[in-house]
């Protein structure tokens, strides 16, 4: 008999949510990111037995199945592009929310493997431990990933990091 830290359904209400938010900043489509939370869930319920406690947490898991379900879809859709190469003070409402898009274009713009890795760090909250559990690779693999990362990101919302007539960080 398996004994699970928690049950599908508690596993359900606790991590549906960031599943799907997960689900969604990779893939940028609404519909898509319900099909992969739901296809995550649907094969924990239908497969409790291949969790395995000593490879990390239900949740760790279940953003790994996520990650699995949207890398597959990445790969049917796009089969011939590579996976891996490589303070807002005083402004408006409307300077924000272009800051916030041009971000959001940002991060979306990342190849995949990046956009994955800032996704679960920046946005959920992962350690880089957890990180690696989610994606099978080393802790050293993930730091690199993050540190490209940030580097893109930097370089592609440069404009947006004028700070008087100084440069400042993102």
């Amino acid at each position: 008999m398996i004994v699970l830290d928690v049950t599908p359904r508690a596993a359900f209400d606790r991590y549906h949510q960031a599943v799907y938010r997960f689900a969604y900043r990779l893939t940028a489509r609404e519909d898509l990111a319900e099909d992969i939370t739901q296809e995550c869930f649907l094969a924990f319920v239908r497969n409790p037995q291949r969790y395995d406690r000593s490879r990390g947490s239900v949740k760790t898991y279940l953003f790994a199945i996520a990650r699995h379900l949207a890398l597959k879809h990445y790969r049917d859709e796009r089969e011939h592009e590579p996976l891996e190469e490589e303070e807002i003070g005083g402004v408006d409402a409307a300077d924000r929310w272009e800051i916030s898009s041009a971000v959001a274009r940002a991060v979306a713009d990342l190849p995949q493997l990046q956009r994955e890795t800032v996704i679960l760090f920046e946005y959920e909250g992962f350690t880089l431990d957890e990180i690696a559990g989610v994606t099978s690779a080393e802790v050293g693999t993930i730091k690199s990933r993050l540190h490209r990362a940030r580097e893109n990101l930097r370089r592609s919302l440069a404009a947006y990091r004028e700070v008087g007539d100084e440069q400042g960080t993102v």
